[in-house]
């Protein structure tokens, strides 16, 4: 029965011809009122733009060819508007015969017989199975040596194998003639209209297309670990109110855990840039402390009570905008500089960032440490918070700061010319020198735009927690800030990550912090936790990579 539904290649052809003729008929009316028209414009257009562009010719030269193409590309526009109605009929007419005809003339009949295809394609898998299992069983009964026996398995094995790749080819090739099918009609409609399709055939191209490219092998590896997460989540929204009548969604835990996120959002935009060359920052949760104090000591509240480096600081004397701005710009400049030290090493010596950040996260340490006697200054002037990070209606503008980070950095990830040698010396920096890149300066470049955000952020992050600065602060920071990138996307092997997949990464790491810490969660078992999703995160990038390559 399956095997009446099955269509030639010439009865496929039959069915398409009467399609073919009535608006191929209208097409060739089409493309003569188009002759010396919309075809003419197009033609003179571009011998405009070749003109402009060739360096040969004098200017008066290319003036005057300028000019006599001008007349031609009027002429030409006026007999396009002259038969633009006649060509908008045309192709509504062309339209309205496809709409009637195409999907129950031609596609579903192609459509109904790929289905039957894929039956009569698994049917005869089943029984080359059956045979090949048939074949091996009389072939063992008549073997009697060990060796023999091993190479007919391994013989069987490798049939097994070959059927099913024949299958897969068979399954193959139906898909491609089904698919065919389908953007036959748009093909059509790209002739009529000069490729030109509505919001909604660009979707339905863009399904198909989809459907047609799928597999769920490569869909597992690239989202399987978010569809783990999805499900977690829901575990927690399900678990939560049980656990302690309230739910979890709400939205004021939305907002905490968003505003929670805003000054680790400049943190992992900072690494992401060092992971796309291959590298990362041990130092990040050090540069948070350091950014915090050093932000604390100038916005504290009255005259220091701690000191550093046995000198007791008194900023009071200072408008507090003006320590707002200074606690800002000694932030930047501490982890600018702290970065650019491990980006000089890590581009002039070819050390591994592994080994710059790490020293560089000891050597802070030990210094704010050291300057400080490891004691907490307490908090900052209760007024700056507003200034900085006021909430509107209850809105945590803070935020909005993270907003216009991932806004600027994506910026010059995609729009720049730094951007673009970023990625190119994190996917082949040889290449990329050959090209011309200075790898040296892009690899600095990305240290220090870290040390930027890094700075950004620790204040951020002081002005969130009024104050409470220590050397101690921010730690394990570092390891969340990589782990949100790498689950974001952005793969170790350099060259490949994108802005949304750190954004997402940040969101997810927080939330999930915070719904196991409103559900009691102890703290040592959330790192257990983090652990985890690093792990898989990974593997599934090396998954990737060794599939790719």
């Amino acid at each position: 029965m399956a095997n009446s539904k099955i269509l030639t290649a010439e009865e496929e052809a039959k069915l398409r011809q009467p399609i073919d003729e009535y608006v191929g008929k209208i097409q060739k009316q089409i493309d003569e009122l188009r002759a010396d028209g919309t075809a003419k414009v197009i033609s003179c257009q571009n011998t405009i733009e070749g003109i402009k562009r060739d360096r040969t010719l004098a200017k008066a030269e290319r003036e005057n060819r300028i000019a006599k193409i001008q007349q031609e590309l009027d002429q030409a526009k006026a007999v396009e508007t002259k038969n633009k109605d006649k060509i908008a009929k045309l192709i509504a007419d062309a339209e309205n015969y496809l709409k009637e005809h195409f999907d129950k003339e031609y596609y579903l009949p192609v459509k109904e017989s790929c289905e039957a295809e894929k039956v009569v394609a698994q049917e005869t898998y089943k029984k080359k199975l059956a045979d090949l299992e048939k074949q091996h069983k009389e072939n063992l009964a008549s073997l009697s040596e060990q060796r023999e026996i091993k190479d007919e398995k391994y013989v069987h094995k490798n049939r097994l194998s070959n059927a099913k790749l024949e299958l897969e080819k068979d399954y193959q090739q139906i898909k491609d003639r089904r698919h065919e099918a389908y953007n036959y009609k748009y093909h059509l409609i790209d002739m009529l209209r000069l490729s030109k399709f509505t919001f909604a055939e660009k979707q339905a191209q863009k399904w198909e297309n989809y459907k047609y490219t799928f597999n769920r092998r490569n869909f597992l590896l690239q989202n399987g670990l978010y569809i783990a997460i999805i499900l977690i989540f829901i575990a927690l929204c399900i678990i939560t109110p049980i656990r302690k009548g309230t739910p979890l969604l709400t939205y004021n835990n939305i907002l905490n855990i968003l505003q929670q996120a805003s000054p680790r959002m400049f943190l992992a935009l900072g690494v992401a840039g060092l992971i796309l060359l291959t590298g990362t920052d041990l130092s990040v949760g050090r540069m948070v402390g350091m950014g915090m104090t050093t932000a604390t000591v100038i916005m504290h509240q009255g005259i220091n009570t701690g000191s550093v480096f046995g000198h007791t600081f008194d900023f009071t004397g200072i408008p507090v905008g003006g320590r707002v701005v200074i606690a800002l710009l000694a932030c930047i400049v501490l982890c600018t500089f702290f970065t650019s030290i491990a980006g000089f090493f890590t581009a002039k010596f070819k050390m591994h960032p592994f080994i710059s950040t790490m020293a560089n996260m000891l050597v802070i340490f030990g210094l704010v440490t050291y300057a400080t006697k490891g004691v907490s200054f307490g908090a900052i002037e209760p007024t700056i918070p507003n200034m900085i990070i006021p909430k509107l209606n209850g809105f945590p503008t803070i935020i909005l700061w993270a907003v216009a980070a991932i806004i600027i950095v994506w910026f010059i990830w995609n729009k720049t010319t730094f951007g673009k040698n970023l990625y190119a010396v994190g996917g082949n920096p040889e290449a990329a020198a050959v090209s011309g890149i200075s790898v040296f300066a892009v690899t600095l470049g990305a240290f220090v735009m870290a040390g930027i955000l890094y700075g950004f952020g620790s204040w951020l992050e002081c002005a969130r927690m009024v104050g409470s600065g220590s050397a101690a602060y921010g730690q394990g920071w570092d390891m969340d800030a990589i782990a949100a990138c790498v689950v974001g996307g952005v793969s170790f092997t350099g060259g490949i990550g994108k802005i949304s997949g750190v954004v997402t990464g940040v969101c997810i790491f927080t939330a999930l912090t915070y719904s196991l810490t409103i559900l009691g969660i102890d703290t040592n078992l959330q790192f257990v936790f983090s652990g985890i999703i690093i792990l898989i995160a990974v593997t599934l990038d090396c998954l990737k990579y060794v599939q790719k390559k």
